[in-house]
């Protein structure tokens, strides 16, 4: 979950570590630091417990002496807690060597009870610093071959990590490794980059190339080379950078996520360009792919967090539209269960960066058993779409929040796309013509909901920011955006707030009612299905009757809702598959205005970051 960035070339690389850190900052806020080789040949260090303004300052107060060989890092802490001892880099052979790691060695205890026997000390609490230690010993030991005891290093260790390493006696020189982590190369004109993400370096060079899994690279000005862990060369694979670093810019925005809201009916229409034709839609990336989709029993849809409750609408669009039983699994939960899969089985897997963890060995996992692959990412070079047989890009450009927004609508719209692909393969669905109008539709309708909702909506916020808890109830393709509208609450507002399947309801769930409680419902269309609609409309009486503030979410005209809401939020006609994508906007907007009424920061919320690169 850590942030990691290096650079050599020959521009001051404080600046430009820096600068890589502060788009890397969603990753980890705990702590940051950078090393540098300055023009003496003397490595320099400077790390602070805190965000990155942390650094900033200390920086300020005393520069480290101007470089142009280094490496950054901002941490989310796993071993040791946010402490400026626990910060990365971590150095050893006195000092002259600098070392930063993303992810968890688990045989981190062994390997420094074995430094501990040869005399080595430790300052920190991390696994990190044994690595650090490791490497100091082996390269002392090997006569001073950086490359090489690396190489000896990583194929000690144990676990999920992406190490990079530098010495003083090898300016001009960055060494970096991967295993169950990501890593990417920026490539520049006489410089050269890495980074946990494009995010890093996207500011100087939009040419990267993806290395795979138990890969090294070194970097140098003139140079790449990647190799495995035995050191054989391989090929990594090029390919471009989709957008330009001004995307990652708040670009006058308060916050990146009400940037990141408001560009959702711009991330849906990106995912749904050139998927598209006539009446019909065609996905080019799974084009000769239909074996995917043909001679399966069964889809599981694997992922965390809000990419799960994507996961979730899109098993009522697949079933409904390709005919073929639906399972979503949580990742984390999926591989320890001992599933029944098989090559009749199309597992498709859901992450925004790529680089979650327990989806990514979820998908190892099925691939191991024979299934059928698929991954919807919103990250290039990622190494879930590596592992995967087929993959959907969303195109939804960079998301620096770590409440995810723009993706998650993104990801539905995969997902419907995907839905209606299978039908088309399938044969089960003979007109798809109406619900790619509706597909079509979408990018529009969700601007009416941000141009007509979001005053009304944080005008409501400012009201209830001294609540305490908040509960939200859906039917249908409204109960996974129940779920995601009290994750989003719990994630940046720091309140108590769940999400039910409005018809459990009356099995437990109607004890947590009392006089003004408030009550988020998901109102379905009663156009489409009277007696869910009713259903509904009937929870809201049960609610209202033992004092609930009812706040309903329902389609313009619906006048049922009326007599039983305290707050009516309007969202355009839509089909039923397609309400979620409307649904959803106002409870983002309603977390995010709660949270800045309580003064939080909904960027970098408690304890949180945006992608969840260990198990």
């Amino acid at each position: 979950m850590c942030g990691i960035v290096g650079y050599v070339g020959p521009r001051p690389s404080q600046d430009i570590l820096l600068a890589g850190l502060a788009r890397l900052e969603y990753r980890g806020y705990d702590s940051a630091g950078v090393a540098v080789i300055d023009g003496e040949g003397a490595l320099g260090m400077r790390k602070k417990a805190g965000k990155l303004a942390a650094l900033r300052d200390s920086l300020s107060d005393a520069a480290l002496a101007d470089g142009t060989t280094g490496i950054g890092h901002t941490r989310w802490a796993t071993h040791g807690g946010p402490t400026d001892e626990n910060a990365h880099p971590h150095l050893a052979d006195d000092d002259k060597l600098a070392l930063i790691h993303n992810g968890i060695i688990e045989n981190f205890s062994a390997l420094r009870d074995e430094l501990l026997a040869d005399g080595v000390t430790f300052r920190s609490e991390t696994d990190t610093e044994v690595a650090a230690a490791l490497l100091g010993r082996e390269y002392r030991s090997n006569g001073g071959d950086l490359q090489g005891a690396f190489r000896a290093v990583v194929n000690r260790l144990e676990g999920a990590f992406t190490l990079l390493a530098m010495h003083q006696d090898h300016p001009g020189l960055v060494v970096g490794a991967r295993r169950n982590s990501p890593l990417v190369i920026g490539l520049g004109e006489g410089e050269n980059f890495l980074g946990s993400d494009v995010a890093a370096f996207v500011e100087h060079t939009r040419k990267a190339l993806a290395i795979g899994q138990d890969q090294i690279v070194a970097i140098t000005p003139e140079a790449v080379t990647v190799t495995d862990f035995a050191g054989s060369p391989v090929e990594a694979e090029p390919f471009d950078v989709s957008w330009d670093a001004a995307a990652a810019e708040k670009g006058g925005w308060s916050s990146f996520m009400a940037k990141e809201v408001a560009e959702q009916p711009e991330a849906v229409a990106n995912t749904l360009r050139g998927r598209i034709q006539g009446d019909q839609v065609v996905i080019p990336e799974l084009d000769g792919l239909d074996d995917l989709f043909l001679g399966i029993n069964r889809i599981i849809i694997t992922a965390c967090g809000t990419a799960a409750y994507s996961a979730l609408v899109g098993k009522y669009a697949i079933e409904q539209w390709a005919r073929v039983p639906v399972d979503v699994e949580l990742a984390h939960e999926f591989r320890y269960r001992d599933p029944v899969i098989g090559d009749d089985t199309l597992v498709v897997s859901i992450s925004q960066s790529g680089e979650t963890m327990d989806t990514l060995m979820a998908v190892k996992y099925a691939r191991e058993r024979g299934a059928r692959t698929l991954s919807i990412c919103n990250t290039q070079g990622a190494t879930i779409p590596r592992e995967s047989d087929a993959v959907v890009y969303t195109h939804a450009g960079p998301e620096v929040a770590v409440a995810s927004t723009k993706a998650f609508s993104a990801q539905i719209t995969a997902l419907l796309l995907l839905a209606l692909h299978a039908g088309r393969v399938r044969g089960s669905m003979t007109d798809a013509s109406v619900d790619v109008a509706e597909l079509s539709a979408l990018p529009e309708k969700i601007a009416q909901v941000l141009e007509t909702e979001n005053d009304h909506v944080s005008q409501l916020a400012g009201w209830m920011a001294d609540t305490r808890s908040v509960l939200f109830l859906g039917r249908h393709v409204g109960y996974p955006i129940a779920l995601e509208g009290a994750l989003k609450l719990k994630e940046i507002s720091y309140i108590h707030a769940e999400g039910f399947a409005a018809g459990e309801l009356k099995h437990g769930p109607i004890a947590l009612i009392e006089p003004g409680q408030p009550v988020f419902v998901l109102v379905p269309s009663p156009r489409h299905s009277a007696l869910v609609h009713s259903k509904v409309v009937s929870n809201i009486q049960e609610i209202r009757a033992r004092g609930a503030r009812v706040i309903v979410v329902a389609e313009e005209g619906d006048a049922a809702v009326l007599p039983f809401a305290d707050e009516v939020i309007r969202i355009p006609l839509a089909g039923p598959m397609f309400e979620p994508l409307l649904a959803v906007v106002p409870l983002q907007i309603f977390a995010m205005a709660l949270a800045t009424a309580k003064g939080l920061d909904v960027d970098q919320p408690r304890n949180l970051a945006k992608s969840v690169t260990v198990e």
